[in-house]
């Protein structure tokens, strides 16, 4: 394996040994060790000094199934911190399968030029001019690409919030299809890129690599045992082919954990509209894909391909997260609406749960109404337009919130929070207050833990257990992310015997022993890098706090507010932040 390094202040392109410190590493340990290391942590995240790394996780390449994610890592302009933003699609596997263990993204393109990377093979790689891609749109970039240099490429690139530097700007990624529909959203990251000069990012899909393992046959073993339990599970290998993620809009809203109107309520009215079931029963009469393969080795299909009433492609796929942010969040029941919302940011390169929330902040202010889906596609369009309102939409809550001077900002570290109200669903308070990530739900998603309805057994509106939940499932979270392992197939590590596969699979390809003991000690190595990072960027602890509207608004229809503590907001991750 390799790192490939590009200095885009020198054109220099270069292909270099893997360091033996960052041979065990992959996907969010390697860019969040890297970042922490070879970034200045008070830097500029649009300077010259940030780095942007993209990492296939340490599995991907392998014969393992549903392990084509790719770690985006840098120093957040969003929020000031440490980031890793994850993405499915191809290109996590056609790095892997190129022998590329990560790439390193340096400098700035001098006088604002702007350029595309391709990456032709496993020693090969150039950096072409491509001014004339500046403020193009993902799908027509995507398209364009594909005609100069051939079907076979996985396309990585940024849309015009990119360009325009907007802190809500995504890396978009192409899918099996080749369109690019799978975002790295969070964090702003596809600003970063932009600031470097770095338009697009091509990479051929032939490769043929092997991965490095030293036991095959216990690797061979342990993957197929995996994949007959992610099959097997009857969410990853029933309820998600047929219903994708959306399957969450109807079980969150009768637990008031779906945040609705800018989180004034925490159930919507219009919920049965825009639900999994209901978007399944439409996209089936219409004609398009309630089962849909995107990403290289998934064999669980959650994706959907939504159609227009004629059978026109809008959108792939449609999630919950973002049925709830163009949704219930916006006061928006419009599932046709939704899948255009979806599709613009998709195509303007723009974080949907970010763009959402800074929709809902505006309305909440009073610049529009809630439910008025015109002025959402309007206003998403302005931020490719680049008019003053695009520009503090594409920025994000906080950025509406300072302009109207409205004080229901729904973020944490200056990044929107997710689909679960956390004062419905406590254990997220915390995920959200205490990641080093920002309001960021897959660092620690521990909603199957609080609802019964999902096999939990604490009180999702107490306090009690749920510092101690999220912390286990953060550092659980950190490893995951690390090996590549998609969120949705986690059901193949469920029990001891699904995760004791993943440790002979750790152990066969990295030659050493490798248990229980090792996949929490990797989990905590990462967020203690991610810590350490934060600390010296200046973060403190008043920083591990949700905003006051979470603790002095009682949440509809259930009345209760965030009870979890500062104290225990504090001794989260005590044990692992750095002293000084």
């Amino acid at each position: 394996m390799k790192f490939l390094r590009i200095n885009m202040t020198t054109q220099a392109i270069l292909f270099e040994d893997v360091p033996q410190e960052y041979t065990g590493l992959g996907g969010r340990a390697l860019t969040s060790t890297m970042v922490n290391k070879e970034v200045p942590p008070k830097s500029d995240p649009l300077g010259s000094e940030n780095k942007l790394f993209f990492a296939p996780g340490f599995f991907s390449g392998t014969s393992l199934v549903n392990t084509s994610r790719l770690s985006v890592g840098a120093k957040s302009p969003l929020t000031g911190g440490i980031k890793e933003s994850n993405v499915g699609g191809t290109v996590a596997f056609a790095l892997a399968k190129l022998g590329i263990k990560a790439i390193i993204v340096e400098g700035k393109a001098p006088d604002g030029g702007y350029y595309l990377l391709n990456i032709e093979d496993d020693n090969t790689a150039n950096l072409i001019s491509a001014d004339e891609l500046k403020g193009k749109r993902t799908y027509n970039l995507a398209e364009m690409l594909h005609a100069r240099f051939g079907k076979g490429k996985s396309i990585t690139c940024i849309g015009p919030a990119g360009d325009f530097l907007r802190k809500s700007a995504s890396i978009q990624s192409t899918d099996l299809d080749g369109r690019p529909c799978r975002a790295a959203g969070r964090g702003g990251l596809g600003a970063v890129m932009g600031s470097k000069g770095l338009k697009a990012i091509v990479v051929d899909r032939k490769g043929k690599a092997s991965a490095e393992i030293t036991d095959e046959a216990a690797f061979k073993k342990a993957s197929k045992a995996y994949a007959k339990d992610v099959l097997a599970d009857e969410f990853s290998g029933e309820i998600l082919p047929q219903l994708g993620t959306a399957v969450l809009v109807e079980p969150l809203n009768a637990a008031g954990a779906f945040p609705t109107n800018n989180a004034r309520m925490g159930q919507f009215e219009g919920a049965g509209k825009i639900s999994g079931e209901t978007m399944a029963k439409v996209i089936e009469e219409r004609g398009g894909k309630t089962t849909h393969k995107g990403c290289s080795q998934c064999i669980i299909n959650c994706s959907n391909e939504f159609v227009t009433e004629k059978g026109e492609y809008v959108t792939s796929s449609l999630e919950y997260e973002t049925i709830w942010s163009m949704g219930g969040m916006i006061g928006n029941d419009n599932l046709d609406a939704i899948a255009k919302l979806d599709f613009l940011c998709d195509d303007i390169g723009l974080d949907t749960m970010n763009t959402g929330a800074a929709l809902a902040v505006a309305f909440d202010a009073g610049y529009r109404e809630f439910g008025d889906t015109e002025a959402a596609i309007g206003l998403v369009e302005d931020v490719a337009n680049d008019t003053e309102m695009g520009r503090l939409i594409g920025d994000g809550p906080d950025a509406v919130g300072e302009h109207f001077n409205h004080d229901r900002v729904p973020t944490v570290k200056g990044q929107g929070m997710a689909a679960y109200d956390p004062r419905a669903l406590q254990g997220m308070a915390v995920t959200y207050a205490t990641t080093p990530m920002g309001a960021d739900h897959t660092a620690g998603w521990v909603v199957d833990q609080n609802l019964e309805a999902f096999g939990g057994t604490v009180d999702p509106h107490g306090a009690e257990g749920q510092m101690e939940i999220s912390r286990d499932t953060q550092i659980h979270m950190a490893a995951v992310d690390t090996c590549g392992i998609c969120d949705f197939a986690q059901s193949g590590l469920a029990t001891d015997e699904g995760i004791g596969n993943v440790f002979t699979m750790m152990s066969a390809k990295k030659g050493e022993t490798f248990g229980a003991v090792e996949w929490t000690a990797l989990g905590e190595q990462v967020i203690r890098a991610e810590l350490e990072f934060n600390c010296n960027a200046g973060f403190t602890a008043e920083d591990d706090r949700l905003p006051p509207m979470f603790y002095n608004e009682p949440l509809p229809p259930y009345n209760v507010v965030v009870k979890v503590s500062d104290a225990q907001m504090d001794e989260t991750f005590q044990s692992l932040k750095p002293t000084k």
